[in-house]
């Protein structure tokens, strides 16, 4: 009921129910305004764009990082260990550390200016509040690949391993064992991980808050500051841009299920 009356209210106030306010009506505005806002066009460039980067870089990283403590030998527990350890880190926590981290007055500036690979704080780049998003990308990553990585280490543990044997008693080498064995089983819970990951950096807060500049800035910060607005009038088109992320989220959940159920169709 909470969850489904915010829902609910956010839609109405987005086609102008504003019922505190004199004079309110019902109106396409806030959405026909959307394409003509130019810091609506530059936002949804950026929160695609790191969105789409940081699922990708999180998949490979997490993917790889998961078949390395699967090959490991020695010392497996402590890598998988060290490997997770981001898991219980809240994501704001990640980003403060980020910022301390990247920024021009952070930890690696001052290093490299110690060993004299940069002059100052404005010799080092500019990494945290950029317009690209590095430090967001890096926190998104950082944050995310171990939850993929745990994700593939549980698949990999049910029975791929015998699996493989009867591949290698086959004749089959160790590309064709990855190819054919690993790479199906991990599959579904990896297209799982990657849209759990890229709805949450798509809608995502306080990180690209924190790392990220207000202008461009990603789509939920600019529906924040319109919210925010003294001007009430404004509150439509906050709601608006809630919509179209809340409706993109639901479409890529849906492009999922679809995606998943032809996979299992044509692995069974």
């Amino acid at each position: 009921m909470l969850f489904l009356g915010g829902l609910g209210l956010g839609v109405a106030q987005s086609f102008g129910y504003l019922p505190f306010l004199p004079g309110w009506h019902w109106s396409l505005d806030a959405y026909s305004g959307l394409l003509d806002d130019k810091a609506v066009r530059q936002s949804f460039v950026l929160t695609f764009r790191i969105a789409f980067l940081s699922t990708g870089l999180a998949v490979v990283v997490g993917v790889g990082g998961a078949l390395l403590i699967r090959s490991t030998r020695r010392g497996k527990r402590l890598l998988s260990a060290l490997f997770q350890s981001t898991l219980p880190v809240p994501h704001v926590v990640g980003a403060l550390a980020m910022l301390l981290l990247l920024s021009q007055g952070g930890t690696l500036s001052r290093l490299t200016n110690a060993v004299g690979l940069t002059h100052g704080s404005q010799g080092f780049p500019e990494l945290a509040g950029d317009r690209f998003g590095w430090a967001i990308l890096a926190e998104y990553v950082w944050k995310e690949a171990p939850f993929i990585g745990v994700v593939v280490l549980s698949a990999l543990s049910s029975g791929v391993a015998d699996l493989e044997d009867a591949a290698r008693t086959l004749g089959a080498g160790p590309a064709a064992r990855l190819r054919h064995v690993v790479v199906p089983l991990i599959t579904p819970g990896v297209l799982a991980t990657s849209i759990l990951v890229f709805a949450y950096s798509f809608g995502s807060y306080e990180v690209p808050y924190l790392l990220g500049r207000p202008y461009p800035a990603t789509l939920p910060v600019v529906a924040y500051q319109y919210y925010t607005d003294v001007d009430l009038n404004a509150r439509p088109v906050a709601m608006a841009i809630c919509v179209v992320i809340a409706v993109l989220i639901a479409s890529l959940v849906a492009l999922y299920m679809l995606l998943a159920e032809r996979f299992v169709r044509r692995t069974a």
